[in-house]
């Protein structure tokens, strides 16, 4: 489908949506006029006009919502060409190649993502400013021709005119959703209005001593309601129509990107994003905001830029994730085709002889990388978490594992201390050789399932001693930490392990913690190996 096609569909689907409007309101006023003209008087009659009117005011108000909602604009960095000139070069050289005007900005943003803007104008007829926007964490994860690859697929929607025909569909998905908001906002009302006068009239008779009705408000809201749903059924016949459209551009910027950055590039490049999407959804939560709750974050610079390491330490997982393409279930509302279609699609395109060439990272690219990752923090991260701390990643993960740690023994302090005894390892131990009774009191404060709590006896205490034995471990983990006899250690590759004071600390601990749990309790081998210096 060409872009006059497209652009004359994108019009009708949206005048389809003023026809609507000018039918619904045809049909109010064809009830108002019968209304009149059968001589209709009374409050009866008033109040179907009235209902009528109320009705007519959302879809005139959706009709004539002239100005298209503009989106809040991606944070990012705006590097002029005297700043990355490389960058600059490559992408007018792609926008060359695929045949359409270069983008007016390049933003730099956080994203595992690639996309392209215009604030076209009078519905897209009338070309306005172009923005290309680049995630850096993208970049990380590709070399420089599955960038290439990337770039050209994004610029070849501007070539294909999609980018001015989005106002034409985001004016009529906006004005859909307004319409149909608006109308489930006043069966809401009415159904809240009913409701509480039904509980008022309920509330009087209960008063009175009779017998309250149900409150039934299935009647109110009807004409809502039902006008709501025409228009739904509209929206979804819309939506599902454009959304073709979107998936037909992808199809066509696919064949622009490969032809233009050869296919082995642009197919490993979309090999690659889901990978590199999950990677960073994992290392966001996991690394690069691991210390928030403790009030850490990285070094200046390295909030993305530890990204890098988590890619090269899980390489291997990284290979199986890029021949795992997700396959979701398709459905005509979505925006994109699957991941997995689209590579098979450019796959089995034929040999173009360029085949997949080794590049370098897509960050060399930059004229300075680390000042990129350093300067994109200020302008995506909050005032709230750029105050935070900052440390290097060793002290941060130790640090942050630390406070956790603490924290996750709270609860076994507060049950140590409503037995009377201090909330330390030291002042416990000394409490369970005085009362070894304790631990079992210990215990019945803390979180049971259905089955332990029924226990009773020494079933009881079998239950009991893995829940004495973590808790014991915690304090122990605190009690090392606190004094620096153990430390947390950041693994790019696994989860953080803590590091204990000497080789077979760990079977000795075990063995120590196994004794102090038994039914006659031994604390000494727990003490000599932790509250010893």
């Amino acid at each position: 489908m060409g872009a006059s096609s497209r652009a004359l569909r994108a019009l009708v689907l949206l005048a389809g949506f003023y026809l609507l409007g000018f039918v619904m309101l045809a049909a109010l006023a064809g009830i108002d006029y019968a209304v009149i003209a059968l001589g209709g008087h009374g409050a009866a009659a008033g109040k179907l006009i009235f209902v009528t009117l109320v009705l007519a005011f959302p879809i005139i108000r959706g009709m004539f919502m002239l100005r298209t909602p503009r989106g809040e604009p991606l944070a990012g960095l705006r590097p002029t060409e005297w700043h990355e000139p490389y960058l600059w070069q490559t992408v007018r050289e792609l926008a060359a190649a695929v045949g359409t005007r270069a983008p007016d900005e390049i933003v730099l943003t956080d994203e595992v993502n690639a996309a392209v803007s215009e604030d076209a104008r009078l519905l897209g007829l009338v070309r306005g400013t172009r923005r290309m926007y680049i995630g850096v964490p993208l970049m990380t994860g590709l070399d420089e021709m599955q960038l290439r690859a990337v770039l050209a697929h994004e610029l070849g929607h501007y070539s294909n005119s999609d980018t001015r025909l989005t106002p034409l569909i985001v004016r009529g998905k906006a004005q859909l959703t307004r319409t149909i908001t608006h109308f489930h906002g006043r069966a809401e009302k009415s159904v809240a209005k009913e409701r509480a006068k039904q509980e008022k009239h309920a509330e009087k008779r209960i008063a009175k001593g009779k017998q309250p009705k149900k409150v039934d408000t299935i009647g109110s809201g009807v004409m809502y309601r039902m006008m709501a749903r025409i228009y739904t059924a509209y929206g979804n016949f819309f939506m599902r129509a454009t959304l073709s459209v979107f998936r037909g551009q992808e199809y066509a910027a696919d064949q622009a990107a490969a032809r233009i950055a050869g296919r082995d590039a642009y197919a490993s490049a979309l090999r690659e994003l889901p990978a590199l999407v999950k990677a960073h959804d994992f290392y966001m939560g996991s690394y690069a905001t691991l210390g928030v709750g403790a009030g850490l974050l990285p070094r200046q610079g390295q909030v993305f830029g530890g990204f890098r390491e988590l890619l090269l330490a899980r390489s291997e997982e990284l290979a199986e994730l890029r021949q795992e393409l997700p396959t979701p279930p398709t459905s005509p509302y979505d925006s994109h085709p699957p991941i997995a279609d689209r590579v098979a699609r450019i796959e089995a395109l034929p040999d173009d002889g360029r085949g997949s060439v080794a590049a370098r990272p897509a960050m060399d690219m930059l004229g300075h990388p680390s000042a990129v990752l350093a300067a994109l923090e200020q302008v995506v991260l909050t005032p709230e978490a750029l105050g935070l701390r900052r440390a290097d990643w060793p002290d941060l993960v130790h640090d942050s594992m630390s406070v956790y740690a603490a924290q996750g023994a709270e609860d076994i302090r507060a049950a140590v201390a409503a037995e009377g005894v201090h909330p330390g390892l030291a002042a416990l131990l000394d409490a369970i050789d005085a009362d070894p009774a304790l631990r079992w009191r210990l215990t019945d404060r803390f979180p049971k399932s259905d089955q332990a709590a029924s226990a009773t006896g020494r079933a009881a205490r079998e239950f009991a001693r893995p829940a004495l034995r973590r808790a014991l471990n915690q304090l122990v983990t605190v009690e090392l930490t606190g004094r620096g006899a153990a430390r947390w250690k950041l693994s790019w590759s696994d989860s953080a392990t803590l590091l204990y004071p000497f080789d077979g600390f760990a079977d000795q601990l075990e063995a120590a913690l196994n004794a102090a749990v038994t039914d006659l309790s031994d604390t000494a081998p727990l003490r000599k190996l932790v509250l010893v210096p």
